[in-house]
């Protein structure tokens, strides 16, 4: 189960700095292919921790292709997973995963109960049928959901019946109710109404209307999210602002920066410094300052740049880490594997000597040892394994210090991540604002507990999970047509 979870955690299918993207996905099919038929409650589980999107997508798939498998228990709980789980993910995702679902003929009550809860959910979908429309089209003809899903609510459409008409009859109407379904037939021929539109959407309008790049963007940018806001400044080789930094996730901003030339981030040292420093106290939460001493070793070798579709995403991990491990401990010190003394001038370079880098992290008798790298310890190979084995066995058997090991590369070849040592626990990492969580799998993986408590924890963090998004529909209060927003896809959880 804790190799599935790292895998989940770290895996996306795609290509890696030592393995490509065919021999990614075909170790992680076969985990889930293993997990889903020997482990399917654990496998649904998996649902409530903190795997990546992708992995999550593909086990809602699994569990809705084989429902037949599934006891009526193991269905309830399945159907209250799935739907909280979808809650979290990305629409465009959720779409993707209903046409896949679509084109395998997965059409059963259950999977068809399932997109009408989550259609019903859905904020606006007038938002959705403009800048989803392919994938808003392939869910209703898949799902078949009642009319008042698609045409009440205060923030429906507005008028029965337009949505259909909008998605299978396109120029029936000569006006809309709904603002963004009337902005879209409008942008055909009036330059103004491109402006009142998704920034995606509103692209390609901007193109037909040839519409000059510079003033398009300073129209568009009220609509604009602030992921757009970044990447569009990205590729215009502009520069960010500070309250846009100010609201990026801490890994998100950590791969930023790092994008930037190293010229430009020393440049900009300060403000990136104090974005980073504030985003990593907002992922501490109260936990700040909690951690003792905290020595860290964090891997910047030439292995940390990832692949072409992954670009630094190790680096970028081990750099957030950095931040967020600063404002967990009372006291700090970093060990770059390339000596680096500024992190803010991170770049992948050299050899991965773990093993020295350990042994000067463990001089400074840190409460917690925590090592952030791919595991591919080179300079001198295995030293760092030894390292911690004689740590352990002969200098600290009482595990006065605690050692953990996160990795954020999946190795297709051992379908984990990669270990330095049995003795030390290794876990997967994606995202560094999950570090915290990790650590806390990380006991699991170290031995000194068994399966009751591995048990006992995930259904302590289903629960946790559920109750979250529960109270989440509950706030929403009462729904359309009078009931509860979840009500017609209650079905899914009892089906």
């Amino acid at each position: 189960m804790l190799l599935f979870v790292n895998a989940a955690i770290t895996a996306t299918g795609q290509r890696e700095f030592r393995s490509d993207a065919a021999e990614q996905q075909l170790s992680l099919a076969f985990l889930h292919e293993y997990v889903q038929v020997n482990h399917r409650s654990l496998y649904a589980a998996a649902l409530a921790l903190d795997i990546n999107d992708h992995n999550a997508a593909l086990i809602v798939e699994r569990l809705l292709r084989t429902a037949r498998e599934a006891t009526a228990e193991q269905k309830r709980t399945e159907g209250r997973l799935i739907a909280a789980r979808l809650a979290l993910l990305p629409p465009q995702r959720v779409y993707r995963l209903f046409r896949a679902l679509r084109t395998a003929g997965v059409n059963n009550r259950r999977t068809r109960a399932v997109q009408r809860d989550w259609l019903a959910a859905r904020p606006d979908l007038g938002l959705d049928a403009v800048k989803y429309r392919p994938g808003l089209k392939s869910a209703v003809r898949h799902s078949h959901p009642p009319a008042r899903v698609l045409d009440s609510g205060p923030l429906a459409t507005g008028r029965a019946g337009e949505l259909g008409d909008f998605l299978f009859r396109p120029g029936t109407r000569t006006r809309y109710g709904h603002p963004l379904l009337d902005a879209h037939r409008r942008a055909h021929y009036e330059q103004q109404a491109v402006y009142e539109l998704p920034f995606t959407v509103a692209q390609g309008f901007a193109a037909r209307h040839r519409i000059p790049r510079e003033r398009f963007l300073e129209g568009i940018a009220p609509r604009m999210t602030r992921l757009e806001k970044l990447r569009t400044a990205e590729a215009a080789g502009g520069r960010t602002g500070e309250q846009e930094l100010s609201e990026l996730p801490l890994t998100r901003l950590a791969l930023y920066a790092l994008s930037l030339p190293r010229a430009e981030r020393a440049a900009r040292r300060t403000v990136l410094t104090a974005a980073l420093r504030s985003a990593a106290r907002r992922s501490a939460g109260a936990a700040a300052g909690s951690w003792g001493r905290v020595s860290a070793v964090l891997d910047d070798s030439y292995s940390s740049y990832g692949s072409g579709v992954k670009r630094r995403r190790p680096l970028a991990v081990a750099l957030a880490a950095h931040f967020l491990l600063e404002a967990l401990a009372a006291t700090y010190r970093p060990h770059w594997t390339s000596g680096l003394a500024d992190p803010l001038m991170a770049h992948p370079v050299g050899p991965t000597p773990l093993g020295t880098r350990i042994l000067d992290a463990l001089e400074d008798s840190p409460d917690r040892l925590v090592i952030v790298s791919d595991g591919w310890d080179n300079a001198p190979p295995g030293l760092a394994g030894e390292v911690l084995r004689l740590w352990r066995t002969a200098l600290d058997p009482g595990h006065a210090t605690a050692v953990v090991h996160v990795n954020p590369v999946y190795d297709a070849e051992g379908y984990d991540v990669r270990r330095l040592a049995p003795w030390v626990p290794t876990v997967g990492i994606r995202d560094a604002e999950d570090l915290p969580a990790l650590v806390e799998v990380g006991q699991f993986a170290e031995g000194r507990t068994g399966p009751v408590e591995l048990l006992a924890y995930l259904d302590r963090r289903t629960e946790r999970f559920l109750r979250r998004y529960e109270r989440r529909g509950q706030d929403k209060g009462r729904g359309r047509n009078g009931s509860r927003s979840g009500d017609d896809g209650g079905k899914a959880a009892r089906i």
